[in-house]
């Protein structure tokens, strides 16, 4: 295969995927990982693309680049439901206890379908959010009693932001917490863009006692300029594609489980 074939291929995997890993093109291209790496400079180099560690990202995926809550609840839409229904199956029968939603589009997913598991399972939730998109769903579910958590709202998520969210939030010992994150990476963690929303997210991981990161495989190995959580600091991802390579490794080592809707 010629390197230009390989480059338009490796165009085609970035578009579908969202991200491009060293050593799965190596594997699908029946090339060296050195081989691989030229041709990400190359590509780079011509603006098609951005390198990470062990990798690529689209261009448009820059560390503080954030779509707004409207654009991303429409988009991935069939992955995201697939996820919160995966990601609901840790509320067991007969629940009894409290839930926090973190803002975001797939936690949104989670918020839409949490009536239908609660009610399959006989449960019933105190449920806290910070956002504003969630809450409306979530304040006409018969089986929630509903918190909502203020602050300056933030407008490309909807949700609460600054100090006396984070207070707010670092007063509450939620037994499950639902959390989106805008990149899952082998080595910086979980990470977002801004650090007023990362240091909320950061108060929810510390408050929870287990936490369940929702995320698509399109934000395995993104870095965002923020991180506010360890690998380590969380229990479980739940995703649609299983991760591999480094962050299949890292995810591991770190103790997390790993669902797949």
């Amino acid at each position: 295969m010629y390197a230009t074939e390989r480059h338009e291929l490796i165009g085609q995997v970035l578009t579908a995927e969202g991200r491009v890993g060293v050593h799965d093109l190596a594997a699908r291209f029946d090339v060296t990982t050195e081989t691989v790496r030229r041709d990400l400079d190359v590509l780079e180099r011509a603006g098609r693309l951005r390198r990470v560690h062990g990798g690529a990202v689209p261009i448009e995926r820059g560390s503080t680049v954030e779509t707004t809550i409207t654009e991303r609840i429409r988009s991935r839409t069939q992955e995201k439901s697939a996820i919160a229904a995966r990601a609901l199956e840790a509320i067991d029968e007969g629940f009894r206890g409290s839930l926090f939603l973190d803002a975001g589009s797939t936690t949104a997913a989670v918020a839409e379908q949490l009536s239908a598991r609660l009610v399959a399972v006989h449960g019933t939730a105190d449920v806290v959010t910070h956002s504003l998109t969630l809450a409306p769903a979530l304040a006409v579910v018969d089986e929630v009693t509903l918190t909502v958590v203020g602050g300056r709202v933030r407008r490309d998520t909807a949700a609460a932001v600054g100090a006396s969210t984070v207070r707010t939030i670092e007063a509450l010992r939620p037994d499950i917490v639902f959390i989106g994150t805008n990149g899952v990476s082998s080595s910086f963690g979980l990470s977002t863009p801004d650090p007023e929303e990362a240091a909320v997210k950061a108060a929810i991981v510390h408050a929870a006692r287990r936490v369940i990161v929702v995320a698509d495989a399109g934000k395995f190995e993104a870095e965002s300029l923020v991180r506010f959580a360890a690998l380590d600091e969380i229990d479980v991802l739940v995703t649609d594609t299983a991760p591999t390579g480094d962050l299949a490794a890292a995810l591991d080592a770190a103790d997390v489980e790993v669902w797949v809707a």
